[in-house]
């Protein structure tokens, strides 16, 4: 991707983005997009049966990045206006109706700084984030995947589906964030996650485990479900801070940093927030 502020950028990145395309895909095509400088980004889940039905179970914001890769998701988006929400989330329904679509998705969006919304992409499966939204709705989004992939119809009416309380998800990756997320492969010599009331963990991870160095550095997916937003950020807190993982280096330090940053706790946050803010002060 390159970023083109003038005619002279235009051309040289142009050049380069297609010698990039054809080198990796044989295929120099590349697309011209409107640039947004410091946008959100939020997508919305969706699951579509075979009967030509289609729901959304709201919105996840995903604005905390780095290099592209999701480290933060929660819902719902924080300062998201209602009427925003709404209208986002019936444009993701009207665009999967329109293809046709079966099957769990995400309906992928940008917001700029005066909550205009841009489609990016639908990603036609489901995400690693999925069970932001499984907490806030109560939906199991692999069973109803499972369910309208067979041929059958959706458990659910868009009626039946709220939004309950404040879900966060982080990432925790075998990275180096004070290294430039440098990869961290190598043995897990202590694996002690946290746990109780509203923490769920997904992960393969335990003492003695290997993380390989050719394949995606995440080892666990932390997720704490509460009645209100600073709730949840309370037991996010407690949950890195019990969290201890030994011989290889995580995203748990930054973590930390982002959950007591006061900018994030307000919700005022884009995509460039990590590297903007949050980097420099720790370079």
């Amino acid at each position: 991707m390159r970023v083109a502020r003038d005619e002279a950028e235009l051309v040289t990145g142009l050049a380069a983005a297609r010698a990039e395309a054809e080198a990796a895909f044989k295929d120099g095509s590349v697309f011209l997009e409107k640039y947004l400088d410091r946008p959100r980004h939020v997508e919305v889940q969706l699951i579509g049966d075979q009967h030509g039905n289609v729901i959304h179970l709201f919105e996840r914001d995903c604005s905390l990045q780095r290099r592209h890769q999701k480290l933060v998701e929660e819902s719902p988006s924080p300062n998201l206006p209602d009427k925003v929400r709404q209208e986002m989330c019936t444009a993701a329904v009207r665009l999967a109706k329109e293809a046709k679509y079966y099957n769990a998705g995400t309906c992928e969006f940008l917001v700029d700084q005066q909550n205009n919304f841009y489609f990016i992409e639908v990603n036609a499966r489901v995400q690693v984030e999925h069970p932001v939204t499984e907490l806030v709705t109560g939906v199991d989004i692999i069973r109803e995947q499972i369910r309208v992939a067979a041929g059958g119809k959706l458990s659910y009416a868009q009626k039946d589906i709220q939004q309950r309380g404040c879900a966060i998800e982080v990432r925790i990756n075998a990275e180096d964030p004070a290294n430039d997320f440098r990869g961290s492969p190598g043995v897990v010599k202590t694996w002690r996650p946290p746990g109780g009331p509203g923490v769920r963990l997904d992960s393969h991870v335990c003492a003695g485990y290997r993380v390989p160095s050719n394949y995606d550095s995440m080892v666990a997916k932390l997720l704490v479900h509460q009645p209100t937003r600073a709730e949840a950020f309370a037991v996010m807190r407690r949950c890195l801070r019990e969290f201890v993982v030994e011989g290889i280096h995580t995203t748990i330090p930054i973590l930390k940093t982002i959950f007591d940053n006061p900018q994030f706790i307000e919700g005022k946050v884009d995509t460039t927030f990590i590297e903007r803010v949050l980097l420099p002060r720790t370079a």
